[in-house]
């Protein structure tokens, strides 16, 4: 049975990055079926890059929206796409030849395999992590995807510069349009990724089906992960981290998770504690920081109470 390939790729003024992307694409030992790049209506600079690589003979096509971020970006390519497997890189992403063919790999070896996605290479953080996209039990997440080794393995949340999905599947969740920013839209995987391994699906990480991830600059103050701060951003990212985690979530559930991310949170979303860790550190910026994430984790709480999500996701097949 042949199975058929879409990669969908999120592009807002980036050209030479996105080029270097359609052109790894084109040099896959298992060319995508189709290519379906999703750029803003006023972008045509990017529009130029992709009737470019659609002349040099890459399936490839324009999905346009009006609305910013990258999920309306990514979902006006979904509702474009006809692939069995969706598959998601970033524009400054450059896949490995056999990336498509590793990922469909996993796929076919077994029914219960809702998603696939590996490591994403970049140039300044290069040691190897074991422990990678895990979401623990109290709701703090664990990503190392770009620093991930060993053998494949069931994780909790994917990447989205390197993952791909059943169709079906990411279909049923869609991209979460409740996520704040303009940009990025950072933990939209989460939206993606929790509802399928909640409805009972693996999704499969393995180091070696990898793309090179040039990290390119983003446009505006969406600097996160970036070494810039801006509160903005911040405070939307953890709104987002909130929303998402939150989901599905019983009473109690949700309480451990706040109490832990408003009294500990993370060193990016920082709690209490980690406010008094940067002080002590001398970061000028502890402050803001905490100020930032405290009004996203709030702000993230009454989004998740006041528009809740309401998804069907599919079970998968029995054994």
């Amino acid at each position: 049975m042949t199975v058929w390939v879409s990669v969908l790729v999120p592009s807002y003024r980036r050209p030479d990055s996105l080029a270097r992307c359609l052109a790894a694409l084109g040099a896959q030992t298992q060319v995508p079926n189709e290519v379906i790049v999703g750029v803003r209506a006023d972008d045509a600079e990017t529009m130029g890059v992709v009737e470019a690589a659609y002349a040099a003979g890459l399936p490839v096509r324009i999905a346009t929206t009006s609305t910013p971020g990258v999920v309306a970006s990514m979902q006006a390519a979904l509702d474009a796409a006809t692939g069995d497997v969706i598959a998601l890189t970033d524009d400054d992403a450059r896949p490995f030849p056999t990336w498509i063919a590793g990922l469909l790999a996993h796929f076919t070896s077994a029914t219960d395999v809702g998603g696939v996605g590996g490591r994403d290479w970049q140039p300044h953080e290069r040691w190897d992590e074991r422990r990678v996209g895990v979401v623990q039990w109290f709701g703090r997440v664990v990503g190392n995807h770009h620093l991930g080794a060993g053998p494949a393995r069931t994780v909790d949340v994917l990447k989205g510069a390197n993952c791909s999905f059943r169709a079906p599947l990411l279909r049923a969740v869609g991209f979460d349009d409740r996520l704040l920013g303009a940009g990025a839209q950072m933990y939209w995987e989460l939206g993606v990724c929790l509802p399928l391994r909640r409805a009972g699906w693996r999704l499969i990480y393995d180091p070696a089906v990898a793309v090179d991830h040039d990290v390119a600059p983003r446009h505006g103050d969406d600097h996160l992960h970036r070494g810039v701060f801006a509160a903005p951003p911040l405070r939307e990212a953890v709104h987002n981290e909130t929303l998402e985690l939150l989901d599905a979530r019983g009473f109690l559930s949700r309480w451990v998770f706040m109490s832990w991310a408003l009294l500990v949170g993370t060193p990016e979303g920082p709690g209490l504690v980690q406010l008094v860790r940067r002080a002590l550190r001398g970061d000028s910026t502890a402050t803001a920081r905490w100020r930032a994430a405290l009004a996203g984790r709030l702000a993230g709480w009454a989004t998740a109470r006041r528009v809740p999500r309401r998804l069907a996701v599919p079970s998968p097949p029995t054994r």
